[in-house]
């Protein structure tokens, strides 16, 4: 993992990496970066090939940060992997859907959808 404060809490469950964001606005270009980074090192350092990315915690999110998310999903791909992402609140939901990243993300309403058949 990239130093600095941890913005995720890594759990596994079988073969899934399940990474919560643990602040609830994910804003500030200095955070946004440093999640980057950490979402990157499991594909690039872990070498995690199945990741869900949980935004239960999650109230505001910036467009830089959804600039990280698509760059997650190219190296997702890259690596032959798979990402999801669940829990996302509905006026969170509407950023996707307006920007349509809803079309690009697997997006499931809560974990247990998300785990299903990844």
């Amino acid at each position: 993992m990239s130093t600095g404060t941890r913005r995720l809490d890594l759990e596994e469950v079988g073969d899934v990496t399940v990474a919560k964001f643990t602040d609830k606005k994910i804003l500030d270009e200095g955070n946004i970066q440093i999640i980057g980074n950490q979402l990157f090192a499991l594909i690039e350092e872990d070498g995690r090939q199945k990741i869900v990315l949980d935004f239960s915690n999650v109230e505001y999110l910036s467009s830089a940060a959804l600039g990280k998310l698509i760059t997650m999903d190219k190296k997702v791909k890259a690596a032959k992997g798979k990402l999801r992402l669940c829990n996302i609140r509905a006026d969170i939901y509407e950023v996707f859907a307006i920007t349509k990243l809803n079309k690009l993300f697997d997006m499931k309403d809560n974990l247990e959808a998300a785990l299903q058949g990844l």
